[in-house]
Formats: C-alpha cells, structure tokens, sequence
C-alpha cells in the first residue's frame, strides 16, 4: 500500500490521498492520470492490466487499486 501511495503522490503532488475517498468521481485522477498510473503500476507491480479491469470502480479509491493489484499479482 506504501508505494501504490507514493505513486499517487508522484502524480497528484499535495493532494491528501488519506482523506479523499472517490479519486475519479471528485476529479483528482483524470484520464491522462490514469494512463500514467496505469504505466507505473504495471512497472513497479510486474502486473498485466486488461480492457475489462480498466473501469472507474478499479480506480476510484485507493483501497479499489489496491485490490486491483492484488488480484492481478495472484
């Protein structure tokens, strides 16, 4: 969870990603953020993202990424 946070943090500089819950929904990730974390993710995780987990819900909180990780590490 530490370096999916630091992640962010490289993308989105001084937003509290503790105390935001909905990453999309509110704006905080656009859609050139989420090609960035998309890249990243799969760089620092060594996972394979496909068409059907690329859905907001996947990426709406960082809990939802987390688990998108960990399904994809498996």
């Amino acid at each position: 969870m530490e370096k999916l946070i630091e992640i962010l943090n490289s993308l989105k500089p001084g937003v509290d990603l503790t105390a935001e819950k909905r990453l999309i929904d509110d704006g905080i990730l656009d859609s050139m953020s989420i090609v960035r974390l998309i890249t990243m993710l799969q760089d620092e995780f060594d996972v394979e993202f496909t068409v059907t987990d690329l859905v907001p819900e996947n990426f709406n909180t960082v809990e939802a990424i987390m688990d998108l990780i960990r399904r994809l590490e498996e």
